[in-house]
C-alpha cells in the first residue's frame, strides 16, 4: 500500500518532538515535509529542534521551513514556561548540523499543495501558517487532502484559560479563519478538520513507569524520550497535581495514522477571538446554529492502542511483548 503524503506543520516543543518521532516511525506516512510556526517556541527555536529530531530519527533529508513568527492579530505568547527554554525541555541536544530550507513555509505549502496530488497536514501547533496560507491562496489551501489539527477542546477544561487550549488560544484568528473556510469554501463542502482536542489528549499521560519500560525496550531512544519529557513531568506536577505529562500531539499522528484509535461526531465548530473565553472551541453539537458541519470532534481515544503503536514503531519493540506489559502497566497506573 502507498504511504499517505503529509506535511507537520508544527512548534517544537516537548510533545511536538515525540509526534515528530513517531510520524517518521510509520510505514504509512511519507513525511514530505516540516514546516514550523511561532507557538510553544518562537519560530528560530522550533526550526532548530525540528532539524534536532530528523538527526536524531536519521531522517535529514525532510526538508524544514520556517513559517509564521507571530500570530495574525494578537501579541505572540510562547509556552517555554512548560517547554523548557530550549523547547526540548532543557535536555542540552546538541545543535543541528542541518539548515532550514531557503523558502518560507506559507509559499512551500502554496507550492506543494497546488503541485502534487493528495497531500495533507497534520497541524500540530496555531493554525497561522494555514491562515496565511489560506489568505494567499485559497486554491492551495482547498487542495488539502485531510486536515487534522491538534488543538481546542469540546468539554474538558482548558490548559491556559478555562476553557483555551494552548494551540487556538495562542492564534484564535488564525484558528477561527481556517474552522470558518470549511464551513464557507465550496471547494471543501464535504470536508471536516479533525480536531484532536484536549478531550482525548487528555487521556495519553507518559508515566515515570511507562519510561522506564521504554528505556527497557530502547535504552538510547528511550533515554532521549525521558531527557525530553523530565522538565514536562516536573510542570504537570507542579500545575496539575498528576504523577506524569500529558503528551498532546503524538494522538493526532497516531489517529491520523488510524482513525479507529479515536471516535467522535460531526459538528460546526468556531473559535472565539475576544473577551475572557478568547481561544475557546465553541462546538455546536445540538445543532443550534444549523450550520453546515465544519468538523469532525474526537471525544474518545484508546490509550492503551496509543501506547502499542508508539512502542512498536518508534522503539522497534515486539508487539506480543509490549501488549502484555502494557496492559499491565496501565492497569497499575489506572488502579493506583
Amino acid at each position: 500500500m502507498n504511504a499517505r503524503k503529509v506535511i507537520l506543520d508544527c512548534d517544537p516543543g516537548i510533545d511536538d518532538a515525540l509526534a515528530l518521532m513517531l510520524a517518521l516511525s510509520l510505514p504509512g506516512l511519507d513525511v514530505i515535509g516540516i514546516t514550523v510556526v511561532c507557538g510553544n517556541v518562537p519560530v528560530e527555536k522550533g526550526v532548530k529542534n525540528a532539524l534536532k529530531i530528523l538527526e536524531l530519527m536519521n531522517r535529514t533529508e525532510i526538508p524544514v521551513y520556517a513559517g509564521e513568527a507571530k500570530p495574525l492579530v494578537r501579541p505572540y505568547v510562547d509556552a517555554m514556561d512548560t517547554h523548557g527554554g530550549d523547547g526540548l525541555g532543557e535536555s542540552a541536544f546538541p545543535d543541528p548540523a542541518g539548515s532550514p530550507a531557503e523558502a518560507d513555509a506559507v509559499s512551500y505549502l502554496s507550492d506543494v499543495l497546488l503541485s502534487e496530488e493528495q497531500v495533507s497536514v497534520i497541524a500540530l501547533g496555531p493554525l497561522t501558517n494555514l491562515a496565511r496560507l489560506l489568505e494567499r491562496s485559497p486554491e492551495a489551501f482547498a487542495r488539502i487532502q485531510e486536515l487534522v489539527s491538534m488543538g481546542g477542546t469540546y468539554k474538558s477544561h482548558g490548559n491556559c484559560s478555562p476553557v483555551a487550549e494552548y494551540n487556538y488560544w495562542c492564534d484564535p484568528d488564525a484558528a477561527a479563519k481556517v474552522f470558518e473556510a470549511y464551513a464557507s469554501l465550496p471547494e471543501l463542502s464535504g470536508k471536516n478538520i479533525h480536531m484532536i482536542g484536549l478531550d482525548v489528549t487528555r487521556k495519553i499521560v507518559l508515566t515515570p513507569n511507562l519510561i522506564e519500560y521504554m528505556k527497557r525496550l530502547h535504552p538510547f531512544l528511550g533515554g532521549k524520550i525521558e531527557a525530553i519529557t523530565r522538565f514536562y513531568l516536573d510542570f504537570h506536577w507542579e500545575q496539575e497535581g498528576i504523577i506524569g505529562c500529558v503528551i498532546n500531539d503524538p494522538l493526532a499522528v497516531a489517529y491520523f495514522a488510524d482513525h479507529s484509535i479515536c471516535s467522535g461526531f460531526d459538528a460546526y465548530t468556531t473559535v472565539e477571538t475576544g473577551g475572557i473565553s478568547y481561544g475557546q472551541t465553541l462546538v455546536d453539537a445540538c445543532e443550534f446554529w444549523k450550520k453546515p458541519h465544519n468538523s469532525h470532534i474526537l471525544t474518545e481515544t484508546d490509550p492503551y492502542r496509543f501506547w502499542l503503536l508508539f512502542c512498536c514503531r518508534v522503539l522497534g519493540a515486539d508487539e506480543t511483548a509490549v501488549r502484555h506489559m502494557l496492559s499491565q502497566i496501565l492497569t497499575e497506573e489506572v488502579t493506583a
